[in-house]
């Protein structure tokens, strides 16, 4: 390797130099934002910092959020503007502004994060084409060229934005960052701090310049890096070498930096410094920053930082989650619930270590690429592990990171090691009974097999002998189910015509076991959502492109399940039909398999989003919850010929579907055996209650590390005295006006009443919930 030569100290009008290779420095400086560098998320400085990312639509439109509590008491609040920042390719952001390069043109354009938008570019420079933009303390500079095209080097602009004399900013090109050297150089990458920028020259080397470099005090070679980003007085950067931090400038900004990790990204804030782990994904932080506030059930694959908040963009999702530098939050940042882009849009291929993100794994139907143009890629670094509790089921490809499975659907060896299973009895006992399952199914699959040979033999004879020796054409027909009109096969013809159980006019259809085989990779383990008593639910891809879940009954239920049982369930289920039920789309019976075909519902359970790590939901998002569970129920008791009790109704039997809509599933089907169905529609309404407790305090319905375990009993007795403000979830923000949810409260103790007769109906439930609803004060 070239020996690198000493970092020189710049005076202020001068400029220092060491070179470096210029692939060695800033690589993925696209994937992360802060103070000072350039991705698909960035926030501004100051008492009225505001955050925006680019979003997930592929239209590169721009989402905004700040400090909802400044909105409501201050006088100049932040605004949050949607509509009124155009579509961008790359955001940075400032003390007190935002800038981007527009999608459309490559142009620059800055705005006020505390007033009304304008365009804070000077006129000299706004005709300007640039393909790479870093926001500095008062100052921006930034690469001409035009940003979709690879491999671009260009020439350097810099402009100050300054305070007006009046309130909001103003801008001018800058005379402290303009060199007459520098103007000359060719520019890779670039970052700015407080009163200096850097950037990667064509000739190998790094750039520095500007009044305040020397704070720096980079006394020696920063060595081999491949990402760096700046705070306000201080660098912190990435070795290729050991991917490990390195730091200079003010040592209160970074502290004691994180000592044997390897990080693909960092972001910056005023005091602190947050990197993306090499391994897992997940986020590590330094400085002064309280550690035990970093998120650690998902990973990111962006992050942006502000005076005392960082948010970033989770691997899994897509969705915003944002946390704290020290103590609890003293500003309100609630993220929108929206998707955000992972990276930014390039021209350019993968290299290794990459994958280019599929838009399809984000279960949106009309989303087919993030990037405005379809030629363009988001290029993100592949994770080499799973965080605890997973498993690696699937390696990173060109188009997909590596799936990371729970440990509760570890099935061999492959997997024991790292679940901590191989001798667990728990695990050996389990395997043994799928063992036995196994050899049930392939003794009942070696009989069918018999039963098709003897079919195959004696088939051709019979028919025949019904032609009478004659030389075929007559066809034999056969009614179709599941809505299909009458089909006409050719004996000769397919030999396994799908198997037809029970007429559903128009509604369902039948798929063919080979289709849902490869819709579901052969019913692999890294396609499943979930799995309980009774089977296994999948995900799949139809190969019309439609996303569903297919729910496979296990060999002992087929076993204990007769087919006229199957054929009336689903006869029910194909007349429930409901905007707030998961819908049956189809079945498949072939090879004496019980399958049924539902909707998929992309943003999983609520139980996910109260207590699995998903995205907590804001207020408003609960209640409309809340009320479209209560609909569904109410269909269900009261819309159904005959009715259906769910009889087990809990948060993770609420899914949520691609508008984040509620959808029960999983509903008991009755028959005239099981009893009065009033008690069991009671019972319906008590676990409802219980679901309504856990939206309001985000608490699990059991948890054994709480005193009192039970939900119930540690959240009714406050209701009831008129305590209700005590269960209140304070891990997302309280609204302004919190009459809502203690009327919630109230809403649930109803429900939650000992004596059934004094529990309200579904059709009550509803219509109170409708009303708090459209009272719409949690917005």
């Amino acid at each position: 390797m070239k020996k690198l030569p000493k970092f020189l100290i710049p005076s202020p009008q001068t400029v220092a130099f060491f070179s470096l290779p210029f692939v060695l420095l800033l690589l993925l400086v696209d994937l992360v934002s802060g103070f000072g560098s350039m991705g698909p998320i960035s926030a501004s400085f100051g008492d009225n910092g505001v955050f925006c990312a680019i979003d997930a639509s592929g239209k590169q439109e721009v989402i905004c959020w700040g400090n909802k509590s400044l909105s409501s008491s201050s006088a100049n609040p932040p605004p949050i503007y949607p509509d009124e920042v155009p579509a961008m390719a790359a955001l940075t952001g400032g003390r007190g502004f935002l800038c981007g390069i527009l999608a459309n043109s490559s142009q620059a354009y800055c705005w006020d994060s505390t007033g009304p938008i304008s365009d804070l570019v000077p006129e000299s420079f706004k005709p300007n084409a640039y393909f790479h933009i870093a926001a500095g303390q008062n100052h921006v500079c930034a690469i001409r060229g035009t940003y979709y095209s690879e491999g671009d080097w260009g020439t350097v602009d810099c402009w100050d934005i300054v305070p007006q004399s009046k309130n909001g900013l103003t801008s001018r090109p800058s005379t402290l960052f303009y060199d007459q050297h520098v103007s000359t150089l060719a520019f890779k990458k670039i970052v700015s701090g407080d009163g200096f920028s850097c950037g990667v020259v064509r000739d190998g080397g790094l750039v520095c310049w500007g009044p305040y470099s020397k704070t720096l005090e980079v006394s020696s070679e920063p060595g081999d890096l491949f990402s760096m980003t700046s705070g306000i007085d201080s660098i912190c950067g990435i070795s290729r070498v050991s991917g490990g931090i390195k730091c200079w400038g003010n040592n209160d900004s970074f502290g004691i930096l994180p000592d044997g990790i390897r990080f693909v990204s960092v972001a910056a804030g005023a005091k602190h410094f947050c990197g993306i782990r090499e391994d897992d994904h997940g986020v590590e932080c330094w400085g002064n920053f309280n550690t035990s506030l970093v998120p650690k059930s998902s990973g990111f694959l962006a992050l942006a930082s502000t005076d005392f908040v960082t948010c970033g963009i989770r691997e899994a999702d897509l969705v915003l989650d944002c946390w704290f530098a020290n103590g609890p939050p003293p500003l309100d940042y609630d993220p929108p619930l929206q998707l955000c882009s992972p990276g930014l849009c390039n021209p350019a291929t993968c290299g290794e270590g990459k994958f280019a993100f599929n838009a399809s794994i984000l279960n949106e139907p009309d989303l087919t690429n993030l990037c405005v143009r379809k030629d363009l890629k988001i290029c993100s670094p592949c994770a080499l592990n799973c965080s605890a509790g997973f498993f690696t089921s699937s390696a990173c490809t060109e188009n997909a990171d590596r799936v990371c499975t729970a440990c509760s659907l570890c099935q061999n060896s492959s997997c024991w090691d790292i679940c901590g299973l191989q001798s667990s009895p728990e695990m050996k006992q389990k395997h043994q009974h799928q063992l036995r399952e196994l050899l049930l199914i392939i003794g009942s699959s070696a009989s069918g097999f018999m039963l098709i040979l003897l079919g195959w033999y004696l088939l051709p004879r019979v028919a025949s002998a019904k032609r009478g020796g004659g030389g075929g054409g007559k066809r034999i027909h056969f009614a179709s189910c599941i809505g299909k009109p009458e089909q006409e096969i050719e004996i000769n013809g397919d030999p396994n015509p799908p198997s037809c159980v029970v007429q559903c006019p128009g509604i369902a259809q039948v798929f063919r076991l080979s289709e849902l085989k490869d819709a579901t990779n052969g019913f692999k383990e890294f396609n499943e959502l979930g799995r309980g008593n009774n089977g296994f639910v999948y995900k799949a891809v139809l190969p019309d492109g439609r996303q569903v879940a297919v729910k496979r009954a296990n060999a002992a239920t087929i076993i204990h399940t007769n087919s006229r049982d199957f054929e009336l369930e689903l006869e029910v289920l194909c007349r429930v039909r409901h905007v707030n039920i998961v819908n049956v789309l189809g079945c498949c019976t072939e090879m004496g398999e019980r399958i049924l075909v539902y909707e998929f519902m992309p943003h999983g359970t609520l139980h996910d989003h109260l207590h699995g790590g998903l995205s907590p939901l804001n207020w408003a998002m609960r209640l409309k919850i809340a009320m479209q569970a209560a609909k569904g129920l109410e269909y269900l008791h009261n819309e159904v010929v005959p009715p259906i009790a769910h009889r087990d109704l809990k948060s993770s039997k609420i899914l949520l579907d691609a508008d984040w809509g509620a959808r029960i599933t999983d509903f008991a089907l009755l028959t005239p055996n099981d009893g009065d169905i009033s008690q069991d529609m009671k019972v319906d309404v008590l676990n409802f209650g219980i679901v309504l407790l856990e939206i309001l305090s985000g608490r699990k319905a059991y948890d054994a590390d709480c005193q009192p375990p039970s939900l119930v009993d540690s959240a009714l007795p406050l209701i009831r005295q008129g305590k209700a403000a005590a269960i209140i979830d304070r891990c997302i923000g309280l609204p302004r006006n919190v009459e809502p949810l203690l009327k919630l409260a109230d809403i649930a103790e109803l429900a939650l009443r000992e004596d059934p007769c004094k529990r309200p109906s579904m059709s009550d439930l509803v219509l109170l919930l409708e009303h708090l609803v459209k009272e719409g004060l949690l917005l």
